[in-house]
C-alpha cells in the first residue's frame, strides 16, 4: 500500500501538533528545565575537575624544574 503526498503531509501536521501539545504542558517543560540543569550541574563539575588536573599538571613540571635545577646545580659544584 503506498502513501501519497497528502496523506504523509497530513500525518506530518498530526504529529507537529502533537508534538506542540505536549511542548506546552507545564510538566514537559519543568523535565525539560531538569534535565538543562542537571547539564549545567556536568558542564560546571568537567569544568572544575579539568581545572584541578591542569594545577596538578603545573605542580608536577614546578617540581620537575626544581629538582633539575637542584641537579645542575650540584654537578657545577
Amino acid at each position: 500500500m503506498t502513501i501519497n503526498k497528502w496523506c504523509a503531509f497530513g500525518l506530518g501536521v498530526v504529529a507537529g501538533a502533537a508534538v506542540v501539545a505536549v511542548v506546552r504542558t507545564p510538566a514537559f517543560r519543568k523535565a525539560c528545565a531538569a534535565v538543562v540543569g542537571k547539564g549545567m550541574q556536568l558542564k560546571n563539575d568537567a569544568a572544575a575537575f579539568a581545572e584541578s588536573v591542569k594545577e596538578d599538571a603545573e605542580d608536577v613540571i614546578a617540581e620537575a624544574k626544581y629538582n633539575q635545577a637542584k641537579v645542575a646545580k650540584a654537578q657545577k659544584k
